[in-house]
């Protein structure tokens, strides 16, 4: 099993993804990349090459599940684990999230000193 060390993370909130990027990068050693929009994430994330992506539901333009639908649509990145992160995590909601293929959910408001190991749960689980 490969290491986790690139995480795309798509967040159109710039206070959220300044506290994201620094808990990624100084508590979990990744290496981040961080896209403001789904068009962002889609045009740039081939040449990031992820090893996991972040992915926020509510964006303006194109949203989280349309994002995720975009990346699938991509060879170089089918296969890569995606991980939604919002504030609406009923059952129903979280159960929508993985049927459109989502790894996981990581509930907003995050706690900047787990997120990383939410992150790195989330990976080990990948392929079960």
């Amino acid at each position: 099993m490969s290491e986790l060390q690139r995480v795309l993370y798509v967040e159109d909130e710039q206070d959220i993804r300044t506290v994201a990027k620094l808990a990624l990068e100084m508590v979990g050693g990744f290496q981040v990349k961080i896209c403001s929009s789904g068009e962002d994430a889609v045009r740039e994330a081939v040449a990031f090459a992820p090893d996991m992506i972040l992915l926020d539901v509510m964006m303006p333009g194109m949203d989280g599940p349309t994002t995720l639908q975009q990346l699938r649509g991509l060879p170089e990145l089918a296969q890569v684990p995606v991980v939604f992160m919002t504030a609406k995590v009923q059952s129903a909601e979280i159960a929508q999230y993985k049927a459109l293929g989502a790894k996981g959910v990581i509930p907003k408001p995050f706690d900047p000193m787990t997120l990383a190991t939410q992150v790195r749960a989330l990976w080990e689980t990948r392929d079960g």
